[in-house]
């Protein structure tokens, strides 16, 4: 499970909140108790939802009831259902609705993927990017996981992980070896990851004896004529 701390918590809500809500208060009906509802439109793996949970609490709201993060919803199924003064239900509703779309859209995109891949591979699987919208990237975190889908890689600081452009600033920029043996003399407890951008370096990379590596932008071709020499020339 992602942690949001309440501070982040509490930015989700004052991206939109931070005056109140005028209409509520011209309409002088926030004292008013009643109840919000969130369904999800086309049903789907759902996500969102302890973030959306812990925002409504956090204006004072009571959860009356709420599915789990991870579930099959189906169409018009009640996601979340809350319950307090007026003011605080205007409050929530499109801050928590925006969070809710988002992260039940990005989950069942990727369950959908998943069903996909699985049908001829029933033990792949799919590790996701750090490449998020700036500002989102533990929604898109917790959405993916919901799904079933794999964090690749967090922050930089996570994994070892030889790109060119760390390769570029070696004196031989050829030399898998060397920068690999560096790098486990550095990070002896990491496992090793190199990028390869072309076939050619994907097997001198392999040759190096990396322990995974990564193949950047390569067809499905190309992808699986590596695959295929990869254990003769890096048997580990």
């Amino acid at each position: 499970m992602i942690f949001l701390s309440q501070a982040q918590i509490d930015a989700l809500l004052l991206e939109d909140i931070q005056g109140g809500d005028l209409t509520t208060r011209a309409l002088n009906i926030g004292h008013q108790h009643g109840y919000i509802e969130f369904f999800h439109r086309q049903g789907g793996c759902v996500s969102g939802i302890s973030v959306a949970c812990k925002m409504l609490t956090t204006l004072g709201l009571t959860i009356d009831d709420a599915v789990s993060d991870g579930s099959q919803a189906n169409a018009g199924q009640r996601l979340i259902r809350a319950q307090g003064n007026a003011a605080a239900l205007h409050q929530g509703w499109k801050a928590v609705q925006n969070v809710l779309e988002w992260s039940c859209g990005v989950s069942d995109y990727l369950a959908q993927m998943l069903a996909l891949l699985r049908e001829r591979y029933p033990d792949g699987n799919i590790a996701c990017t750090r490449k998020a919208i700036p500002g989102t990237r533990l929604l898109a975190s917790q959405a993916i996981l919901a799904a079933g889908g794999l964090i690749h890689r967090a922050g930089c600081a996570e994994t070892i992980l030889l790109f060119a452009n760390h390769r570029h600033f070696l004196h031989d920029n050829q030399d898998w070896s060397g920068a690999i043996n560096q790098l486990r003399r550095h990070a002896p407890e990491k496992k090793i990851v190199v990028e390869a951008d072309t076939p050619k370096e994907a097997i001198a990379a392999l040759r190096a004896q990396p322990d995974v590596l990564q193949l950047d932008k390569f067809s499905p071709q190309q992808a699986t004529e590596i695959a295929q020499i990869a254990p003769s020339l890096a048997p580990h």
